[in-house]
C-alpha cells in the first residue's frame, strides 16, 4: 500500500508525535475483525471471547472467516461490525434512559442502526434512512434480519427528514466522509483520497446538518460521526454546529485503558479512535445537545388527517405474534403488516411524509383464504414459535436451504420453520414428498464452494 504524499503531510500536521505509528499501522498491519451479537434474539458471546471494551455485546475474532457460510449470520444472531463503530452503544447506554424517537440518517448498510436497536431502551422507535435506493434495500434486509419490530426503513434525502419539525429526540449522523479511517481495509479509500475530496465531503456534511437540524427537538441530541481523521470533517464541523446552532457538546465517561483520543485542537469533548491506539479502524464521534425552545412537533401531528384503521385478521394469523394486542395490523396489497400500537400515530405520520420501504413486521401474504408467512416473521423477535412446526436441519441442509435449493424434511405438511442449532433461517411449504423453499431470492447464497467443516462464530 502506498499513501499519497499530501495525505502523509496531513497526518504529520494532525499528529506530530504519533503520525509515524499511525502510518505504520495503516500500511503494515491487518484490520481487526469483530462482531456484535443480537442480545434481544437470545444470542450470547462465546465462552472466552475477547470482548470489545465499550460494547458488552461485541467481541473480537482472531481472523476473518467467510461469514457467508454461517447460518447464524443469515439468521441475524450477530452483525459483523468494526469495533470502533460499536462506541455508539456506549454513548446511547450512558445518555438515554427512556424510550425515544431516534433517526439514523445515513444508515446503510445497517451497522449503527442495529447497534442502536440493541442499546436504546426497549420500546424506542428507530427510523433508519438511506438516500441511495440500492443501499436502502440492503439496509432493509439487515433490519429485517435483526428482527426488531420498532423499526422503519426510509429512502429519503436529508431535506425530507428535516421537514419533520422537532420530531426526533436523537439524530445520529454517520455522515459520508473521505474514508481515511478505512484505508487499512479498503483500497478504494486509498485510491480516491485527495484534498479536494476532503473539502467536498466537508461541504456535503455541513449541508446535511443544515437540512436535518430542524427535525431535532429542543433539548435533543445530535450524534455526529465520521470514519476519517482530518480536522476539517471532524472538529471544524463541530465548531460550525456549535457556532451556528448554539449547540452544547456532551461528554460520556470513558476508561483510560481504552486509549481513545480526544479532540485535536479543541477543548470540547470528542472521541477519536486511532488504529495505532485502539483495536479497530479510524472513527470520530461527538455528541451535541440542541438548545431549549418551543417544541412544535405536536402541531405537525395535529395538522394531519385520520389515522389508518387496524385491519381484521384471520384467527390463526393473530396468534403468530407474542402479545398480539400490542400491535396494530395493516393489510396492503394482500400483505399483512404489524406495527407497535405505542407508535401507531407516529408511524402514520412518517409513512405520509416519507418514502417508507419497510416498517414493523411483515407477517405474511394472503393467498385466497390462507396466509403464507413472511421471511421477516421468521426472524422477528416477536414471533410466537409455538404456532408453527419447526424442523432442525444439519449444516449441509442449512446451506442448501440458504441457497434456495429444494430440501426434504421430516415434518408435518404446511408452513415449517427451518432451524439450525436453534437459529431460525426461514420457511418451507412442506408437501410431504418435497418442501418448497420460501427463502427470498435476493438473500440466497450464490457460492457453491462451502467449507469442509461447519463455520460457527457463536
Amino acid at each position: 500500500m502506498e499513501l499519497q504524499k499530501s495525505f502523509l503531510e496531513q497526518l504529520q500536521q494532525l499528529l506530530p508525535d504519533e503520525w509515524q505509528a499511525l502510518y505504520n499501522t495503516i500500511v503494515g498491519t491487518e484490520p481487526s475483525v469483530s462482531v456484535r451479537v443480537n442480545v434481544r434474539r437470545g444470542a450470547t458471546l462465546p465462552s472466552g471471547a475477547s470482548r470489545v471494551p465499550w460494547c458488552e455485546s461485541g467481541f473480537y475474532l482472531d481472523d476473518r472467516p467467510s461469514f457467508t457460510f454461517d447460518p447464524a449470520f443469515h439468521s441475524g444472531l450477530y452483525y459483523v461490525q468494526d469495533a470502533s463503530s460499536m462506541f455508539l452503544h456506549h454513548v446511547l447506554k450512558n445518555l438515554v434512559t427512556k424510550p425515544v424517537r431516534y433517526l439514523d440518517l445515513c444508515a446503510a448498510p445497517g451497522g449503527k442502526t442495529t447497534t442502536a436497536l440493541g442499546a436504546l431502551p426497549a420500546g424506542s422507535l428507530v427510523v433508519a434512512n438511506e438516500i441511495v435506493t440500492s443501499r436502502a434495500r440492503v439496509l432493509r434486509d439487515n433490519v429485517i434480519k435483526w428482527g426488531n419490530p420498532f423499526t422503519i426503513v426510509t429512502n429519503n434525502a436529508s431535506y425530507d427528514l428535516g421537514q419533520l419539525t422537532h420530531f426526533f429526540d436523537i439524530i445520529a449522523t454517520d455522515v459520508p466522509c473521505s474514508g481515511e479511517g478505512m484505508m487499512r481495509k479498503d483500497d478504494e479509500a486509498v485510491a480516491q483520497w485527495s484534498r479536494t475530496l476532503v473539502e467536498e465531503c466537508a461541504a456535503r456534511q455541513q449541508f446535511i446538518i443544515d437540512d436535518v437540524w430542524n427535525a431535532l427537538r429542543p433539548g435533543g441530541l445530535l450524534i455526529y460521526s465520521t470514519c476519517t481523521y482530518n480536522r476539517l470533517e471532524n472538529e471544524q464541523m463541530i465548531e460550525y454546529i456549535i457556532s451556528k446552532y448554539d449547540a452544547t457538546p456532551v461528554s460520556v465517561p470513558i476508561e483510560p485503558e481504552w486509549n481513545i483520543m480526544g479532540a485535536i485542537g479543541n477543548d470540547f469533548p470528542a472521541y477519536r479512535f486511532m488504529p495505532h491506539r485502539t483495536r479497530g479502524e479510524g472513527l470520530f464521534m461527538a455528541i451535541l445537545r440542541k438548545g431549549d425552545g418551543e417544541d412544535k412537533s405536536t402541531k405537525l401531528m395535529k395538522r394531519k388527517g385520520k389515522s389508518t384503521k387496524s385491519s381484521p385478521l384471520p384467527a390463526t394469523v393473530s396468534k403468530w405474534l407474542k402479545n398480539p394486542q400490542d400491535y396494530f395490523f395493516i393489510s396492503e396489497n394482500d400483505e399483512i403488516i404489524a406495527t407497535p400500537h405505542a407508535w401507531h400515530r407516529e408511524i402514520d405520520l412518517l409513512r405520509e411524509h416519507l418514502n417508507t420501504i419497510y416498517h414493523g413486521i411483515a407477517l405474511g401474504t394472503m393467498k385466497g383464504k390462507n396466509c403464507v408467512p413472511a421471511h421477516a416473521l421468521a426472524l422477528s423477535e416477536s414471533l410466537n414459535g409455538d404456532e408453527f412446526s419447526t424442523c432442525e436441519v444439519d449444516y449441509p441442509t442449512a446451506l442448501a436451504f440458504l441457497r434456495g435449493e429444494a430440501i426434504t424434511i421430516d415434518a408435518p405438511r404446511g408452513s415449517v420453520l427451518i432451524t439450525h442449532h436453534g437459529a431460525r433461517l426461514g420457511w418451507v411449504n412442506n408437501l410431504g414428498n418435497r418442501a418448497n423453499n420460501l427463502y427470498p431470492k435476493s438473500l440466497r447464497i450464490l457460492s457453491t464452494h462451502a467449507p469442509l467443516t461447519e463455520l460457527q462464530v457463536l
